[in-house]
């Protein structure tokens, strides 16, 4: 029986607009040369792809959203972001999860590095808090960053 793989959790807490939150945080992964998936709800994820071909004039960010239905061309699995509600289902080999949701993301243990973005909305940081027990719980090393925007 193998052992699950664990990683660190980088906690982005107190942020204003996840979404915009995570364009920026994408540039910077993807200037990096990292593979990521970005997870959440299918809303989310729809709202993030039209944000990210807008939220900055001078660079484009290449990504894929992959929605619950439907393949893509095989062409696409390269792309270095991929927006998926499932990321076991993102292609090839994906360093970095980023997770805009409110759920603890599946498929975290195809990853070394987790992103959680949690807004200041009341809601959204008592779900938060309920994923970092849950990482904490599963022997993920936990990093909390307080976002002043």
């Amino acid at each position: 029986m193998s052992e699950a793989r664990t990683g660190k959790v980088e906690f982005h807490h107190g942020v204003g607009d996840k979404l915009a939150y995570a364009c920026r945080l994408l540039r910077k992964a993807y200037r990096a040369g990292a593979r990521v998936v970005v997870t959440g709800d299918e809303a989310s994820l729809r709202t993030l792809d039209r944000q990210l071909w807008t939220f900055d004039e001078q660079e484009f960010l290449p990504h894929v959203l992959a929605a619950a239905a439907g393949d893509l061309p095989a062409c696409q699995h390269d792309t270095a972001i991929w927006l998926t509600p499932d990321p076991a289902t993102a292609p090839g080999e994906r360093s970095v999860l980023v997770n805009v949701g409110q759920r603890l993301p599946a498929g975290m243990d195809r990853c070394a590095r987790l992103f959680d973005i949690v807004s200041s909305e009341p809601e959204d940081r008592q779900l938060g808090r309920q994923r970092w027990k849950q990482y904490a719980a599963m022997g993920w090393q936990v990093q909390p960053h307080e976002v002043k925007e």
